[in-house]
């Protein structure tokens, strides 16, 4: 199978980079593949900016990054109409969201203003400035990383927000042997720059038109209304998932499958991704004590296998 080749061959060159982090490896690929926007989240220093570049450059596709701050401004992102003297008219300098992958670094310290100019960005792919709309280049991905809330000076993402990322990953701390390479083996920030793009535009484009094509039979389709009816029965979750989750949640099973290499989906597929994109869009009943990706996986064992 022609797909499968790529994608190995994106996951082997990735994992060069980012080491002893497969599994989350795969999740990255299969949010992009997907069409879906990434949230990273973690404490500094575990690579989330360097698997952002890697992601980047590995897709082929053009990058910018953001610093978030507390006193970024929408323009500053979306770009601003300067009045040039010469052509004796307003000229629009484009910000850095006009590109394929926009890293959003530490997205929850910027205001919501600013959070809200993005959101704009994720949703429609295009941006309102100045009264004008302009679209952005296409694909158009956002990652974004956030340090956990209880760090100071942090705005948290609001619900609506946080609903629009596809998934939500950890890599958390190394395994000692992955560590061992890291403290030994050269910057994996150097190592960025010498990677190869192994997708063009239209190899991309057409693995997404692959993981569309996925099938998925009925049963399946019954499987993921029961998991998605747990998540509404006020047993697990505060507020269950929305119709817009539901189709994420089928999108994100679907690029899973493509890289399993099938051209169906199976309810393993449908648990390997569950987590990542439903946890953080749902709020865990508070008497649980569980964080909400635990909340999920208990969730899990109660609704019956098709």
């Amino acid at each position: 199978m022609h797909a499968q080749h790529k994608i190995k061959s994106l996951l082997d060159q990735l994992n060069t980079v980012i080491i002893g982090k497969s599994l989350q490896i795969q999740d990255c690929v299969a949010c992009l593949l997907a069409g879906g926007h990434l949230l990273i989240e973690d404490v500094p220093g575990v690579g989330k900016t360097t698997l952002a570049h890697a992601l980047a450059h590995t897709f082929g596709l053009q990058f910018s990054r953001v610093q978030f701050t507390a006193d970024l401004m929408p323009s500053d992102l979306t770009g601003v109409s300067v009045y040039e003297r010469g052509k004796e008219s307003f000229v629009f300098h484009p910000g850095p969201v006009f590109t394929q992958v926009l890293l959003a670094d530490e997205i929850n310290r910027a205001s919501p203003k600013t959070q809200s100019a993005l959101l704009e960005a994720m949703e429609e792919k295009q941006v309102s400035v100045e009264g004008e709309t302009r679209a952005l280049p296409h694909p158009f991905f956002v990652i974004a990383t956030q340090n956990p809330h209880d760090q100071l000076g942090t705005f948290a993402l609001p619900e609506s927000q946080l609903d629009r990322f596809l998934m939500r990953i950890s890599l958390g701390y190394p395994d000692r042997a992955s560590e061992r390479l890291l403290l030994a083996g050269s910057d994996r920030r150097d190592m960025v720059g010498s990677l190869l793009p192994l997708l063009s535009l239209e190899e991309l484009a057409a693995l997404q038109q692959q993981v569309l094509a996925v099938h998925a039979a009925e049963p399946l389709l019954n499987y993921v209304q029961d998991l998605i009816a747990a998540t509404r029965s006020g047993r697990w979750f505060l507020q269950g998932l929305s119709p817009r989750a539901g189709i994420a949640l089928m999108r994100a099973a679907k690029a899973q499958a493509l890289i399993e290499g099938r051209d169906y989906v199976a309810p393993d597929d449908v648990q390997a991704i569950l987590p990542q994109t439903i946890a953080h869009r749902l709020v865990p009943v508070s008497d649980a004590g569980r964080g909400s990706v635990e909340q999920v996986r208990a969730m899990v064992e109660s609704v019956p296998l098709p």
